[in-house]
C-alpha cells in the first residue's frame, strides 16, 4: 500500500531546486518553513528507538519540526487555545466581524506583510473601538479577539482578519448591551476602517505609490450573529494553527522532470456552492502559493483588544460581575487558565502484536534528510 502524499514529499523532491530558482528573492522566513517542513519527523532532527518484549519488533520515532506552518505539527494545541478562549466568553450575544484588504493592496501586502498585517489588525481593531463607544449603538469598552486568515480554500491571496466580539460594553459601572441582531453599521464602519488604515499607511514611504482609488472604493467589512460565541469559536481555533493547505487535501503528485512541468494536485471545497473541486498546479506555483501564507518570524497571529486585552483584565472581571447580578447567577470564574501544558507521551504500542513498547535509545540529529521518491497519480 502506497503512503499518502505529503507536503514535505514535495518540499524533499523539489524544494532545492525552487530555493536555487528563486535564491535572489525568497524570505528567510519561507526558507525555514521549508527546510523544517522537510525534516520533520525523518532522522534529520533526532528521535528514540523502541522495541517490543513479546515480537521483537522496532520502531524509530523521530522529533517533529514545531514549525507553525508544518502540516503535520501543532494540531493538538488547537484544542488548548479553545480552552484557554472559553473563559473569555461573558454571558451575551456574540457577533464575528470580518476586514478583509482590498484587492488593490494585495500585491503590497505580499511583499509587505509585517506591516500590512500590522495596519490591519490596527485598523479594523481601532475604527470597530471607535464606532461602538458612539452611545446609538453601544456606548461603551468593548472586546475584540482577532484572528489574521491570508489564504482562500484554493489557496489565493486573501488578507482578512475575524473578529469575535460581543454584543454589548463596559460604561463605568455599568454593561450596555447591543441589540441581538445587529451590533455595529457596516457601511459606516467600513470608512472608518478605510480612514485609519489610510492614515496610518501615511507614515509608511509606501503610501505615495498606492493608487488614489484606493481610498474611494468601498471597503469590505461584514458583521453577523453568531449566538453565543462557542460555535464561532470553534470556526476560528482551526485557523490558529491550520496551516494554508493540510496533506489530506494532497490528492497526486506527477513527476515530469523540473518544477515548472511536474505538478501537483489538491482538492477544495467551492465557498460558494459547497462542490469538492480539484486544482492542479505546476510544482513551482504550488510552492509559491504555499508560501505566500508563511507568516513573518515572529508575527502574532491572534490578538486581544479592549475587554479582552491582557492589562484590561480587570475591567473584564468587572463586566462579568454587571452580568451575574442581572443574571442574579454567580460570576464565572474569570481568573487566567495556566498555559496548557504539554501532554504526556502515550505509550507506544506495537503495531505488529500490540503490547507496549520499551525505549531503547535516543537518536542524535543528523545533518541529511532522506530523501523519498516522489508520489505519482494513478
Amino acid at each position: 500500500m502506497r503512503a499518502a502524499l505529503e507536503l514535505a514529499d514535495i518540499f524533499r523532491q523539489y524544494g532545492a531546486a525552487y530555493r536555487h530558482k528563486h535564491a535572489a528573492r525568497m524570505l528567510p522566513s519561507h526558507r525555514q518553513a521549508m527546510r523544517a517542513i522537510e525534516r520533520c519527523r525523518t532522522e534529520a532532527l533526532g528521535g528514540q528507538v523502541y522495541s517490543c518484549s513479546s515480537c521483537g519488533e522496532t520502531r524509530y520515532s523521530y522529533h517533529s519540526c514545531r514549525n507553525r506552518h508544518c502540516p503535520k505539527c501543532q494540531r493538538e494545541r488547537t484544542e488548548a487555545w479553545l480552552h484557554l478562549q472559553r473563559d473569555l466568553l461573558l454571558p451575551v450575544p456574540y457577533f464575528m466581524l470580518t476586514f478583509t484588504l482590498p484587492e488593490a493592496l494585495r500585491a503590497f501586502a505580499r511583499q509587505n506583510q509585517k506591516l500590512f498585517y500590522h495596519l490591519l489588525f490596527q485598523a479594523s481593531a481601532d475604527a470597530t473601538q471607535k464606532l461602538a463607544q458612539d452611545p446609538r449603538y453601544v456606548g461603551g469598552q468593548i472586546g475584540m479577539v482577532g484572528v489574521l486568515h491570508t489564504w482562500t480554500r484554493n489557496l489565493a491571496y486573501h488578507p482578512h482578519v475575524h473578529y469575535l466580539v460581543p454584543g454589548g460594553g463596559l460604561h463605568e459601572n455599568q454593561w450596555l448591551s447591543s441589540r441581538a441582531d445587529f451590533f455595529l453599521p457596516v457601511k459606516a464602519l467600513s470608512k472608518l476602517f478605510r480612514a485609519r488604515f489610510q492614515q496610518l499607511l501615511r507614515k509608511s514611504p509606501l503610501f505615495s505609490h498606492i493608487s488614489r482609488t484606493v481610498w474611494a472604493q468601498a471597503w469590505v467589512v461584514h458583521c453577523l450573529p453568531v449566538g453565543d460565541g462557542q460555535a464561532a469559536l470553534k470556526y476560528l481555533a482551526p485557523y490558529i494553527y491550520r496551516v494554508a493547505l493540510g496533506n489530506r487535501r494532497l490528492t497526486a503528485l506527477v513527476h515530469q522532470g523540473s518544477l515548472e512541468t511536474s505538478q501537483v494536485t489538491f482538492q477544495y471545497r467551492a465557498s460558494d456552492t459547497g462542490q469538492l473541486k480539484s486544482c492542479t498546479l505546476s510544482v513551482e506555483h504550488f510552492i509559491q502559493r504555499f508560501l505566500q501564507h508563511v507568516l513573518p518570524k515572529g508575527f502574532v497571529k491572534v490578538r486581544y483588544f479592549g475587554l479582552f486585552a491582557p492589562n484590561r483584565r480587570t475591567a473584564l472581571a468587572r463586566a462579568r460581575t454587571l452580568l451575574a447580578k442581572e443574571a442574579a447567577t454567580p460570576p464565572t470564574d474569570s481568573r487566567p487558565i495556566p498555559s496548557a501544558a504539554a501532554p504526556d507521551p502515550q505509550n507506544i504500542l506495537c503495531p505488529t502484536c500490540g503490547q507496549p513498547m520499551q525505549f531503547l535509545r535516543s537518536l542524535a540529529p543528523r545533518a541529511c534528510v532522506v530523501q523519498r521518491p516522489a508520489a505519482r497519480s494513478p
